[in-house]
């Protein structure tokens, strides 16, 4: 088992409170006497080091790489609505659950228990007063009909932005590599053109022959190789969201953005365990490799169109990350279903389920007829 970080470096040296990351200022800030401490620096060669690719059979051969906790103080629980793991580090507390909005707060929590240890994170570069604001014009009415239904939000929606019910969550994903190279058949199609007579009618009423060219296709067997690498191709590790909603939140990361895994960087924030093992998300990566693929396969075949017919792809060098990426979230209930609303910690984008309130399309619509009866009862006097 990998060391794991000492409580020490969580307390503050002035007043000996427990400090919290701070995004706006990228260090370790105390909530009480605002004491700021800054981050383990980290150099070129540790950087190299710790972002290192694991090797995945290897790990699915003996399933004990870098196995340890997240940190010493780390607390966990388990939700007892939608089973989901969170992980906290003092000074935040379990709370509602940020995920389905179950109370938590009762529950026992326990030690974090050991764990695949993160290569790197994303920390929060986007702090609670921005993300509030981000949600705040999210929500906002415009006069254009793609954000006309706001005006049918429900209340409890709008209660997220005043009563600050962000909770900053880091979620697991996996990052593959991998060689890939493909054996296809398919068919090649050609266009070429043949000229057609036809006859149609003029504006006097007489018929009239015309010629016009024609499309046809000829098609010829193909089959050949393509090779490609794969280089981080991110999948999600949880099952509490949905993949639709990562991928339009988080649709790419570059490297350059991770940051070595450091567990001060969780300090005041939850994080979640991975729900998807490191096996399983290599074939949902493989799901994600499969169109970059096929559109190579349509290169190479060339012509004016394509047909795929089979496709056989071997992998290696399949290589993983364990990473974490930052995310404001909250979560409500209204009309017996569970809505979310994320904010990527890092750009400030926003996606979330937006519900409209029955009650108020009515009103519009009771309203709507009413002054239709109005208009008519004056029309006929």
């Amino acid at each position: 088992m990998e060391p794991t970080t000492s409580v020490n470096q969580y307390k503050c040296p002035g007043c000996k409170a427990d400090m919290a990351f701070a995004p706006n200022l990228g260090q370790l800030q105390c909530p009480y006497c605002g004491r700021a401490e800054a981050m383990p620096e980290v150099t070129a060669t540790k950087l190299s080091a710790t972002l290192q690719e694991h090797d995945l059979a290897a790990f699915i051969e003996t399933n004990r790489t870098h196995i340890a906790q997240l940190a010493t103080t780390a607390q966990e629980v388990n939700c007892p609505g939608c089973r989901a793991t969170i992980t906290f580090e003092p000074p935040d507390v379990a709370g509602k659950c940020p995920f389905c909005a179950t109370s938590i707060v009762t529950q026992k929590s326990h030690a974090a228990d050991p764990t695949l240890a993160p290569s790197g994170l994303v920390p929060f570069t986007v702090g609670r007063k921005v993300a509030l604001k981000n949600l705040r014009d999210w929500l906002a009415f415009r006069w254009d009909w793609k954000d006309l239904k706001a005006i049918f939000l429900p209340g409890k929606l709008k209660e997220l932005a005043q009563n600050k019910a962000l909770t900053g969550v880091y979620l697991p994903f996996w990052t593959y590599d991998a060689q890939t190279n493909s054996r296809y058949r398919g068919e090649r199609g050609e266009h070429y053109y043949e000229t057609e007579t036809y006859t149609t009618t003029n504006a006097d009423g007489e018929s009239e022959t015309k010629t016009r060219q024609v499309q046809h296709t000829r098609w010829y067997s193909a089959s050949g190789r393509v090779s490609r690498f794969f280089d981080d191709v991110l999948v999600p590790a949880t099952k509490a969201i949905s993949d639709k909603k990562l991928r339009k939140l988080w649709p790419t990361l570059a490297v350059s953005q991770l940051k070595p895994y450091s567990a001060e960087y969780l300090a005041g924030f939850k994080a979640q365990r991975y729900a998807i093992p490191v096996k399983e998300g290599f074939e949902l990566a493989k799901g994600i490799m499969t169109e970059p693929i096929r559109s190579d396969i349509r290169s190479d075949i060339g012509g004016d169109e394509q047909r795929i017919h089979s496709v056989s792809t071997d992998y290696s060098q399949e290589t993983f990350k364990h990473i974490l990426l930052p995310v404001w979230m909250a979560s409500y209930r209204y009309g017996g279903k569970t809505y979310q609303v994320l904010i990527n910690a890092q750009t400030g984008n926003v996606m979330g389920d937006r519900p409209i309130a029955t009650w108020k399309v009515a009103l519009v619509i009771a309203i709507a007829i009413l002054i239709l009866i109005i208009v008519l009862v004056a029309a006929n006097g």
